[in-house]
């Protein structure tokens, strides 16, 4: 049997978003068990015009390989209506991205751990930072806490919302 592994997940919508993100959360905590939750925080579209966000990140363990991790948040991305195009920036019923696999380091066409998101996008690392404040960025080499207080958002807006989402 496979260790343990702890993941982090971003998830995003901005198309009716607290039912998407409130049913994929259901549905994956289904299939993995418990589901550790960050904040959530409300974005302005980022790469197109379009209706806020709302983001979150949550954590869970896992002894299923990178791969099935994938596949699984796809599954549930496309149960909740999830279209995939050729836009990269448009708006989501549901957006789930894999950000960290323990601490796997992969850089291939589909897969790159960890995200770049992480270090590029408030969105991502707000949350994860306010989950996981000691976790360590397994290329970085620092805590999210520490990349989250040098972060500079150059123009990204995000409110955290006092009402938990699931």
């Amino acid at each position: 049997m496979n260790p343990e592994i702890k993941v982090y997940v971003s998830a995003g919508s901005n198309i009716d978003p607290v039912r998407h993100l409130r049913d994929g959360c259901h549905r994956l905590g289904q299939q993995v068990g418990p589901l550790e939750f960050s904040p959530v925080y409300r974005t302005a579209a980022v790469g197109f015009e379009g209706k806020d966000f709302l983001n979150l990140v949550f954590a869970y363990t896992t002894s299923d390989p990178v791969e099935a991790v994938v596949a699984r948040l796809t599954a549930v991305e496309s149960a909740a209506g999830r279209a995939r195009g050729a836009e990269r920036f448009a708006s989501r019923t549901l957006d789930l991205d894999l950000l960290i696999y323990g601490d796997l380091v992969v850089d291939q066409p589909g897969l790159t751990l960890p995200r770049n998101g992480i270090l590029d996008y408030a969105f991502v690392l707000a949350p994860l930072a306010e989950l996981a404040p000691d976790l360590v960025h397994p290329v970085a080499r620092v805590t999210m806490r520490e990349l989250w207080a040098a972060f500079e958002p150059a123009g990204q807006v995000i409110v955290r919302l006092d009402e938990p989402l699931v």
